[in-house]
């Protein structure tokens, strides 16, 4: 075995592990928070519904597709963080006719940056949807009416959790977008 071979073997493990380490970090990160979103979200939609509510609010509903946009486009990204696993187990393989191309893989790399920038740009207008919904709430007028109290105003605690999913949202994104940004500077060098 010459040097050059041993030398790009070396380089091709190294490459192998990085993809399969930053791979899972990537992808439990954003499958935990995409899964903690994606339950509150489930349960804004529940209790948003219940008439009288106060998170029952119309304006609200753009901001929340939004939302789920961002949590789908999150599911890709966690299965592509979850391919970057399986290219790195193909670098780690004896035979090298399984090894994927340089391009393939960095083709792999470019759609999860796509993904995870899609992603978090639905995310954050979301995001700004929510929390302009909830600060025009917050500092409308009270209509002068005969009850001291206007439920509508509330901002309850479940309002608080849906802008909290986006946040969780918004960091899976990036700790994806940090994670193909990372590997694709690894293998471009």
């Amino acid at each position: 075995m010459s040097v050059d071979s041993q030398s790009s073997s070396s380089r091709r493990q190294e490459i192998a592990k990085i993809f399969r380490l930053v791979g899972w970090i990537s992808f439990w990160i954003q499958l935990v928070l995409g899964v903690v979103s994606t339950i509150i979200v489930l349960l804004y939609g529940v209790f948003s519904q219940r008439p009288g509510s106060p998170s029952n609010n119309p304006g609200n509903g753009f901001g929340v597709f939004l939302a789920v946009c961002g949590l789908v486009t999150l599911g890709i990204g966690v299965y592509l963080a979850f391919r970057y696993t399986r290219i790195g187990r193909q670098l780690l393989s004896s035979n090298p006719s399984n090894h994927p191309s340089k391009l393939e893989t960095v083709q792999v790399l470019r759609l999860g940056l796509l993904v995870n920038l899609v992603g978090m740009l639905l995310t954050l207008l979301g995001a700004q949807a929510i929390v302009g919904t909830l600060v025009a709430r917050s500092i409308s007028p009270q209509a002068i009416t005969t009850q001291l109290f206007d439920p509508n105003r509330i901002i309850s605690g479940l309002d608080m959790l849906v802008v909290q999913a986006n946040t969780n949202t918004v960091s899976a994104h990036f700790a994806g977008l940090v994670g193909s940004i990372w590997l694709l500077n690894r293998i471009t060098r």
